[in-house]
């Protein structure tokens, strides 16, 4: 179990967490009586709520984590699920190829079966034992979308990657951006997919290697997956971003593309007290003669940014000739559980 000693912060986020006097006991009263019965970890920060006889802390920005009170051994370990930003996805050029998907933000969870139960993901190892202390929460933001290229369009900023997340000694490393085609006129050169927590595909007609994941490498447990490699088909579509769980789809080579839009696999986990989907890689977009359209369930003609705590599909943006660009990635978020009961 990893443990949190010795981490108290200053700064102006944090605060300064003075004992009281009880007036029975001399002391903050907190849960433990003359019989050194069972105590419980008392803290704040984030959007509270609770599930059974557990707290949970959501955090969707910067703030800080304050424990007060680690409670006995019986009852002091904290769970924690921390997602970093995702990656933009590539852009497009017009009737050329298509960007490749962004990675998603790093995952990384952690819990303790008997403490703190629910149903966790495939990628959960132990949580981490509580101290006294203030923790520095940080929540990443999503890379941004890449810009396309077409006949009213010169220009070509490459996508971003993602921010990285961090919490309880925790950190989770943000998505690597989508690959994409990055000259006009032609001939056409390639921006590749970067790696990160996970990968960014790689762009259409572009045979380089997609972006790796769990890139820096954590163990036992990745934090992530590779990208999938684009088309170099006359026809091109860029290869998927990677996800929490699975990797990026190498792209198939026609048109118009197949239904499923192949985005590497995120993980599933009830520590919010709700089964929810973190850290799926995007989409890839592709080419078609008469312009990029949506495809399948998720929407894809423009590239997905990867989710990271919005799992539904990125809206449909339509494709003009004046619209190539890629979509923003999703921001991180930060979740910690603990029994308070």
């Amino acid at each position: 179990m990893r443990d949190l000693k010795n981490k108290l912060t200053s700064g102006k986020n944090t605060k300064n967490i003075q004992t009281r006097k009880g007036k029975s006991f001399g002391y903050q009263v907190l849960g433990f009586g003359a019989g050194g019965s069972t105590t419980f970890i008392v803290a704040t920060g984030g959007t509270i709520t609770t599930s059974g006889d557990c707290k949970i802390h959501t955090f969707t920005g910067d703030a800080t984590f304050a424990v007060t009170c680690a409670g006995s051994p019986s009852n002091n370990i904290i769970a924690y699920m921390v997602s970093a930003g995702g990656g933009g996805s590539g852009g497009n050029a017009f009737h050329i190829a298509g960007g490749g998907g962004g990675g998603a933000g790093g995952f990384r969870e952690g819990r303790c079966a008997t403490m703190t139960p629910y149903t966790a993901s495939p990628r959960v190892v132990t949580g981490v034992t509580a101290s006294v202390a203030s923790f520095p929460i940080v929540v990443g933001g999503g890379g941004q979308g890449g810009k396309g290229f077409g006949p009213s369009l010169p220009g070509t900023p490459t996508a971003g990657s993602g921010s990285e997340s961090s919490a309880l000694g925790i950190t989770s490393t943000g998505g690597g951006r989508g690959g994409q085609p990055n000259s006009s006129p032609a001939p056409l050169t390639f921006v590749k997919g970067a790696p990160g927590g996970s990968g960014g595909g790689t762009g259409g007609g572009n045979s380089s290697p997609a972006g790796g994941g769990n890139d820096p490498v954590i163990s036992p447990q990745p934090q992530g997956s590779p990208g999938g490699v684009g088309s170099t088909s006359s026809q091109t579509l860029g290869g998927s971003g990677g996800g929490a769980t699975g990797a990026g789809s190498t792209a198939p080579g026609c048109s118009p593309p197949p239904s499923a839009p192949g985005r590497g696999a995120g993980a599933t986990t009830s520590i919010n007290a709700s089964p929810t989907l973190y850290s799926r890689g995007g989409a890839y977009s592709h080419y078609n003669p008469s312009g990029f359209n949506p495809i399948g369930p998720a929407p894809a003609n423009s590239g997905n940014g990867a989710d990271a705590q919005n799992a539904a599909p990125a809206p449909n943006v339509p494709q003009t000739a004046s619209n190539y660009d890629g979509l923003t990635g999703g921001s991180g978020i930060v979740i910690i559980r603990y029994k308070f009961q």
